[in-house]
Parts: C-alpha cells; structure tokens; sequence
C-alpha cells in the first residue's frame, strides 16, 4: 500500500457478539456469574496456599501461580467485555489492544509450560519418591518457575512485540484484542506470520503436550503397581490434572495449530470462549473437589471461623472486666 494512501489508526473497534439488547444482557448475566466463580476460586486457592502450612508443597505452589495466571486471564479480558456489551462503540486504543494482546500470549504460554512442570512434579513425586526431596526442593521450583517465564516471553511474547504489522483496518472480528483475528487486519499477506505461529505452537502447545503425555504413561504404569489407598490417591491428584490438560490444551490448539486462514473469525471467535473464560473457572474447581487435601484446607478454615469469632468476644469482654473493676 502506498504511503500516501494508508490511514493510520489510534483506536480498534472490537465487533463482540451480537447488537441485540436482549442476547447481550443474557450473556453478561452469564460471563458476570462466570467471573465471579473464576475471582472467588482462584483467589481462595491463593489464599490457602499462603496461610496453610500444610499446602507449602512443591505441587501447590504451581497450583497457586496456576490461579494467578487464571485470574490474569480472566482479568485482562473480562472486565472490558462486559463493558462493550452495554456500549455501542465498543472502541479500545490501539495501546491497550496491544496490551491485552501480549498479556493473553504471555498467560497462554506460560500456563502451557506451568502445567507440563506440574506433569513432571507428579511424576517425580510418584515414580521417584525418594528423589523427590531433592529433585523438587525449593529453590529448584523457582528455577523452573522463572524458566516457564522467561521461554514464554522469548517464544511467545517478543516476536510479536519485535514484528510488528501494517494494519488496513481497524474492525476486530472477535470480543477481546486476539492475536489471529488483528493478524486478519494485516495490509500484506501472512503467509510467514502463520508459519511463525505454527512453529511457536509446535513449541508450546505440541511439545509441552507429548511431555506431560510421556509423564503420565508412566506415572499411570507405577500406579498400577501402588496398593489399592495409594492407588487410590496418587489417580485423584493425576485425574485432576489431566483433566485441565484436555481442557486447556484441546480448545488452545483448535485455535492456534495450523494456519489462521483456515478458520473462519467467528470459529475462532467462540473457540476462544472455553480457553479465556472457562477454563480458568474450572480450573479451582476440578483441583479442589480432586484433592482431599485442599478440602480438609477449607474445611478447616471455615471451622475455625466462628471459633476465633467467640475468642475475640471473650478476649473483648476479659477487657472490658480489667478496665472497669
């Protein structure tokens, strides 16, 4: 395109869903109560991580950044699409766009990675316990925490920010600033842009994928071999798990493994539905109803709660008897 032609756009315009008052209002019903499920189950997974001794393990640490990334999904792309289905505009700068673009590939890459260290914690803990003291200590895990951050930022998150595009509309066919659907905008053709992301998602989708498949062949091979409580166990914690791999891996690679063109905006649209604003509220749930340690955690909080309530009344009264004798 000629440089004398080319309109230089400030703002994107982000098409949503529908116009209709009525779908909208329903759908923000939804994504409302969705929200808050995904805010109050991750955030109390935080919180009883911090303040339970017992979860002070290798494996709950992952799940507690597991629920940070789930809330920064939710976060980055919620909040703005429950606005836009009240707006008419439904316009976002080209700054935040670009924002909300490159937390959503740090977060997806990331918890792509998070979820393959969580597979080869399992597996550690179940094939090699008596390594696992040493193999998963402390400093150890934040290694593979600052590895899991910093190969999404080189794999995902840079090339986008270094290769930046001509774009020939401002029009998003999609509810939240998406990589494929502004890669759609683009003034030239895209050729090499899907070529990068198919390596990229052989990378961080295919990959990491084969790895935790790997892990759990095993893990269920030494399983078999545990008595029947151990067995017992040792399958609640892997089902869990490998119940938010199908989740999060099945929808993530629908999108992004093969070339954008091949997809309508609308298929992608959707798609995205169950990997931005599902999956993070199912995620706390199916770790929590899985594991019988994180509901004894709960369990115990919600006890202690109308105990430390008559504490302090004693505590307030014994005060008030030594200042008035």
């Amino acid at each position: 395109m000629n440089a004398e032609n080319m309109t230089i756009f400030t703002d994107f315009i982000l098409v949503g869903f529908t116009t209709d008052p009525k779908i909208n209002a329903a759908i923000f019903v939804l994504f409302f109560i969705i929200y808050v499920v995904t805010f109050t189950g991750n955030g109390l997974i935080i919180i009883l991580v911090i303040i339970n001794a017992q979860l002070h393990k290798p494996m709950y640490l992952f799940l507690c950044v597991l629920s940070v990334l789930d809330l920064c999904y939710s976060t980055a792309v919620l909040p703005r699409l429950l606005a836009d289905l009240f707006s008419t505009e439904r316009i976002i700068s080209y700054f935040s766009c670009g924002l909300q673009m490159y937390v959503i590939l740090l977060v997806e890459g990331s918890e792509c990675q998070l979820l393959t260290v969580m597979a080869y914690d399992r597996y550690v803990a179940i094939c090699q316990p008596l390594h696992y003291p040493v193999l998963m200590r402390w400093g150890n895990c934040y290694k593979l925490l600052a590895l899991v951050f910093i190969l999404t930022f080189m794999l995902c998150t840079l090339p986008s920010i270094a290769n930046p595009i001509t774009i020939c509309s401002n029009h998003v066919n999609h509810f939240m600033c998406e990589m494929l659907a502004v890669l759609k905008l683009s003034c030239e053709g895209i050729a090499s842009s899907e070529l990068q992301i198919f390596s990229v998602s052989f990378i961080t989708l295919l990959l990491p994928l084969v790895l935790i498949l790997l892990s759990y062949s095993a893990i269920i091979s030494s399983v078999l071999k545990l008595r029947s409580v151990g067995r017992s166990k040792a399958f609640s914690t892997c089902t869990s798990h490998l119940l938010v791999v199908a989740l999060y891996f099945g929808t993530a690679m629908l999108m992004y493994f093969g070339p954008s063109s091949m997809y309508s905006t609308d298929q992608e649209k959707y798609s995205s539905i169950f990997y931005v604003i599902v999956s993070p509220m199912l995620n706390p749930l199916i770790y929590t109803l899985n594991n019988q340690e994180a509901k004894e955690a709960i369990k115990k909080v919600l006890a202690k709660k109308p105990l430390n309530k008559r504490i302090l009344a004693l505590t307030y009264l014994s005060h008030l008897n030594i200042s008035n004798p």
